[in-house]
C-alpha cells in the first residue's frame, strides 16, 4: 500500500514547536513575534522547507471534521460531540453536557462560548503561508520545485481565507505581511466582496502553476483542479442570498457582511467557474453498476478515484470514522446521531419523495424500496455490519433488541443512539473499530465532484432557469445513486428545480459539513432549524415491528445565527475589529 505523502504525524512535533516558538499567543491578530534564527534554521534546508509546507496542509479539514466539537470538564478530557453535523438539522449531539455544536442546536450560541478555531487556525496558517512565501526565493530548490510550492502554498491561503469568510463575512486580509510583536496590527475588517475578489485572484494565480491533477506521491496537493473548484464554490456563496444584496444592519457594515446591492450576474459567473472545473475533463462521478448505488458507497473507501478533487490525506491503515460512528457494540463512540428528518429527505428508489401518494412509501416498512444511498449513509435497524467476533468477520444485524424504552443492549435508542439511528457515511464495510487487522486507505473528501455538479446546477438555473444542462447536472448524480428512473419530472420551474437542487445536496453531501453552510447562504434556516427534531423507536415481535416516531430537541433559530459570531478575546483586543450583528 502506498504510504501518506503528507507524513504528518513524523513531522507534527516538529512544526508544533516551530509555531510554538514564532507565535505569541495572543490571537492571530494579536501580536507576534519571530525568531530568527529558528526561521533560517527551517528555511536554509529544503526538507524543512517541503515539511512546513506539508504542515500547513495539515489542518485543511479542521472545520469540517466530525470531531471538531468537543465536550468535557477540561481541555485536556475532551470528547468529540458531533461538529457541523450536529449543529446542521442532520444530527443530534452525542452528549448533552456542552459544546458548541449543542450551543448552536439550542440557539444558544454567542461571542464568548462559540470555538475559536476558525478564526485560530485560519490565521495561524495564513501566517505560516506568508513567512513561507517570504523565504521561498532563498531555498535551496529548483526554480521548477519553486514556483510549484508558492502556486501550493498560495492555493492555501485562500483555502483558509475562504474558511474564514463563510464563517463570519468580511474578515482582515494580510496580504503578505508577517506582523511582529513590536508592529500595529490593522484588525479592521475588509468589504466581503475584497474578500471574495482576494480569494478568487489568489485561486486564479495558483491554478496556473499547477497540475490539473496531482497522482503519485503529489496526490493530496494542491491541483489546477482544486483551485478552480474552491474558486466556484466561494463564487457560489458570494451569489447566494445571504450575501448577495442582503441587508443585515442597514449601515456601513453591511458592506463587511455581504454585498450591499443583489446583483443576479454573480449567478451567471458562479455557474461559469462551476463549467471551467467540469470543462477540465479530468474528473468524473465514481460509477459502479454491479449493484444499485455501490458507486456512491465505494467512493469514500478508495483512497484513489476520479471524483476526489481535493482531499485529507488520511494514513493508509485508518479505521478513525469507525470509531466515531459504529455503534457502542463495535467499540465505536461519540458519532453524531442522524435525526428523522434527514432519513425522510431521501425519495424512494423510483425517486419519488415519499410524501408523493404515487411513491410507493409504505409507514410501517420505512426502509423498503429507498434510495440506496439511504443505507450507506445511516445505520439503521437491522443494518448489516462487521462483527469483530465473528468468524470470517460475518455480517451480522446490528440492532437485534433495539426495543422501546428497554435498555437490551448497548446499541438500543435511548441507550447508545438518541435518535434510533448511527451514521454510516464515508464507513468502509471491511473497517471495524480499533481493530488493526481490519481497516481502510480512505482518504476524506474536502472537494468533489458531485458538488462541482451540483454547484453549476444551482447557478445556472438561478440565473437561467431550469435548462437542459441543469437536469442532467442533477440527473446524472441520481444516476450514480441508482434510482430508476433516475430522471426529475419533465417541465420543472425555477422555484421547483431550486428545491430538487436544495434536496440533492442535502442527501448526496449529507456528513460531509455542507448543510449547515446550505441553509445560511440559502438564507433558509429560519425554517430549517427551528424544528422539533425526531428519531425512531422500532418494536418488533417475531417479524412484526411497530415504527413510532419520538421528539428529540426543539432546535432554535435566530437571524444573528446566519453568521457566527467573531471570538470575544479577538473583538476586546482592538476597537476596530466589531462583532456581527446580533451578538
Amino acid at each position: 500500500m502506498r504510504k501518506i505523502y503528507f507524513k504528518l504525524v513524523a513531522y507534527s512535533l516538529f512544526l508544533a514547536l516551530f509555531l510554538f516558538a514564532s507565535c505569541k499567543k495572543d490571537g492571530f491578530l494579536g501580536q507576534t513575534t519571530t525568531s530568527n534564527l529558528t526561521e533560517e534554521t527551517v528555511f536554509k534546508d529544503s526538507a524543512n522547507t517541503v515539511r512546513f509546507l506539508a504542515g500547513i496542509y495539515e489542518n485543511v479539514g479542521f472545520s469540517a471534521s466530525a470531531k471538531r466539537f468537543t465536550y468535557g470538564p477540561s481541555p485536556f478530557n475532551q470528547t468529540p460531540n458531533g461538529g457541523l453535523d450536529a449543529s446542521s438539522d442532520e444530527a443530534e449531539v452525542y452528549n448533552s453536557g456542552g459544546s458548541t455544536a449543542l450551543a448552536w442546536e439550542t440557539g444558544t450560541i454567542n461571542a464568548a462560548v462559540v470555538t475559536d478555531d476558525a478564526y485560530r487556525i485560519s490565521y495561524t496558517n495564513i501566517r505560516s503561508v506568508n513567512q513561507l512565501l517570504k523565504n521561498l526565493p532563498n531555498v535551496p530548490i529548483n526554480a521548477f520545485a519553486k514556483a510549484q510550492m508558492k502556486a501550493e502554498a498560495r492555493f492555501l491561503r485562500a483555502w483558509y481565507y475562504a474558511i474564514l469568510l463563510k464563517h463570519y463575512g468580511g474578515i482582515h486580509l494580510l496580504g503578505d505581511s508577517i506582523y511582529t510583536y513590536t508592529d500595529k496590527i490593522p484588525a479592521g475588517r475588509n468589504t466581503y466582496e475584497e474578500c471574495v475578489n482576494y480569494i478568487v485572484a489568489e485561486c486564479d494565480a495558483a491554478a496556473t502553476d499547477l497540475p490539473n491533477t496531482q497522482t503519485g506521491l503529489n496526490y493530496g496537493r494542491a491541483s489546477k483542479g482544486a483551485c478552480l473548484a474552491l474558486k466556484a464554490r466561494v463564487l457560489l456563496y458570494a451569489a447566494s442570498p445571504l450575501f448577495n444584496g442582503q441587508s443585515l444592519t442597514g449601515t456601513k457594515n453591511d458592506a463587511v457582511l455581504g454585498y450591499p446591492g443583489f446583483d443576479k450576474e454573480r449567478w451567471r459567473i458562479a455557474r461559469d467557474a462551476a463549467a471551467a472545473v467540469i470543462g477540465l475533463g479530468v474528473y468524473q462521478l465514481n460509477v459502479d453498476n454491479s449493484k444499485p448505488g455501490i458507486g456512491f458507497q465505494n467512493l469514500f473507501t478508495q483512497r484513489y478515484n476520479t471524483e476526489y478533487i481535493f482531499e485529507l490525506m488520511r494514513p493508509s491503515d485508518n479505521s478513525d470514522l469507525e470509531e466515531l460512528f459504529q455503534p457502542p457494540s463495535r467499540t465505536g463512540k461519540n458519532g453524531a446521531f442522524p435525526l428523522q428528518g434527514l432519513v425522510d429527505a431521501f425519495p424512494m428508489a423510483n425517486g419519488k419523495a415519499i410524501t408523493d401518494p404515487t411513491s410507493g412509501y409504505d409507514p410501517q416498512d420505512p426502509f423498503n424500496g429507498r434510495d440506496p444511498r439511504l443505507d450507506f449513509t445511516v445505520i439503521r435497524d437491522q443494518t448489516l455490519l462487521q462483527n469483530r467476533l465473528v468468524p470470517g468477520f460475518t455480517p451480522v444485524n446490528i440492532f437485534q433488541g433495539n426495543y422501546k424504552g428497554i435498555s437490551t443492549g448497548p446499541d438500543a435508542v435511548h441507550v447508545g443512539t438518541s435518535t434510533g439511528y448511527y451514521t454510516n457515511k464515508m464507513l468502509s464495510p471491511n473497517a471495524v473499530s480499533q481493530d488493526f487487522m481490519h481497516n481502510t486507505e480512505r482518504v476524506l473528501p474536502l472537494m468533489r465532484y458531485a458538488e462541482v455538479l451540483l454547484n453549476y446546477a444551482e447557478a445556472a438555473n438561478e440565473y437561467e432557469g431550469p435548462t437542459t444542462q441543469v437536469y442532467a447536472a442533477v440527473e446524472a448524480i441520481r444516476q450514480r445513486a441508482g434510482l430508476m428512473p433516475y430522471q426529475l419530472p419533465a417541465g420543472l420551474d425555477q422555484a421547483g428545480m431550486r428545491l430538487a437542487i436544495q434536496n440533492e445536496r442535502r442527501i448526496e453531501l449529507a456528513f460531509e459539513a455542507h448543510r449547515f453552510w446550505d441553509v445560511r447562504r440559502w438564507k433558509i434556516a429560519e425554517q430549517t432549524d427551528n424544528i422539533q427534531t425526531k428519531g425512531l423507536e422500532i418494536n418488533r415481535n417475531g417479524n412484526a415491528a411497530t415504527y413510532t416516531i419520538f421528539n428529540v430537541r426543539k432546535r432554535n433559530f435566530r437571524p444573528a445565527m446566519y453568521l457566527w459570531p467573531l471570538p470575544q478575546t479577538e473583538v476586546a483586543k482592538s476597537p476596530e475589529l466589531f462583532q456581527n450583528p446580533g451578538y
